[in-house]
């Protein structure tokens, strides 16, 4: 079994529609949407939800209101200023340190488990599905992202798949990290722009230190034809391999609006680039 990850160094550079696209044409595979900050990999593949599950992480406090003698020890203590006069515990301010349940003289404050969010098996028209939802303001996205990839390679043994196809975080921070360790291969998705490339190197050093080979897309490559001969040419000297260059095109905002990957809304026109891009990836991850 080989995993696919699709990365960015930013976010909005075409990372999403990208995966979509890939997943209308990989043959036998499951998805993963990593990026649990901001998923939108649902909104394409329309996937219907089989099972969600709760994500616990980390901790929360509460207080026992019929053990609480109001002595104001725990609020005192609090230097995240998550409780107030009433002895009400404010989950996003409470960073789970435990100091209102170690000065608590009547045991009244304690710890439990902290629900961030929810992952979900789905089906979609291209298989399954696994995806998450993290919690406004929750944190821990990287623990949420190993779940979803250790439940994705899970399903994909389930039914015999021979690929995972990861829509993966921006950046290059923990959500990254979890996407990447481990994987066959990174495509990287940049536009032709001075950050954009600058992104690009950022994201080829991680690679490279996770030892992971990395491919790039440019998306939107005649909005600066430059900066896209200067993407070429830094991939060449770097050793990145490009699977593709793919040209601005109203197309792929229609086929957004239309909730479909761009291969099935136009398979003769900008579905053909995604075809070359696919026949490349698919030499390097199967070679």
């Amino acid at each position: 079994m080989k995993e696919l990850v699709v990365i960015s160094g930013k976010g909005g550079t075409g990372k999403t529609t990208v995966t979509a696209a890939l997943a209308a044409l990989a043959g036998h595979k499951v998805m993963a949407d990593c990026d649990v900050d901001a998923a939108d990999l649902h909104l394409v593949l329309a996937p219907e939800n089989r099972t969600a599950t709760e994500f616990y992480s980390g901790q929360v406090a509460v207080i026992d209101p019929e053990r609480c003698i109001r002595c104001g020890e725990c609020a005192t203590n609090c230097r995240y200023e998550a409780i107030d006069a009433d002895f009400t515990v404010h989950k996003e301010h409470c960073e789970g340190c435990g100091v209102c349940a170690y000065v608590c003289p009547t045991d009244a404050a304690g710890m439990i488990e902290r629900m961030c969010g929810h992952w979900y098996s789905s089906e979609t028209r291209f298989g399954k599905m696994i995806h998450a939802h993290l919690g406004i303001g929750e944190e821990n996205s990287g623990k949420l992202v190993t779940t979803v990839r250790k439940e994705a390679r899970k399903a994909a043994e389930e039914v015999g798949a021979e690929l995972i196809i990861t829509d993966g975080p921006p950046g290059v921070g923990c959500p990254v990290i979890a996407s990447l360790g481990g994987t066959d291969l990174a495509l990287a998705v940049a536009e032709p722009t001075l950050s954009a490339l600058h992104d690009l190197k950022r994201v080829h050093k991680l690679t490279r230190h996770f030892q992971v080979p990395m491919m790039a897309v440019v998306n939107k490559a005649d909005i600066n034809p430059l900066l896209t001969e200067e993407i070429r040419n830094w991939c060449t000297e770097s050793g990145v391999e490009i699977a593709g260059v793919l040209p601005y095109d109203q197309i792929v905002t229609d086929a957004q609006i239309h909730g479909l990957s761009v291969v099935e809304h136009d398979p003769d026109g900008f579905g053909q680039h995604m075809r070359s891009v696919w026949d490349k990836v698919s030499r390097k991850l199967f070679a």
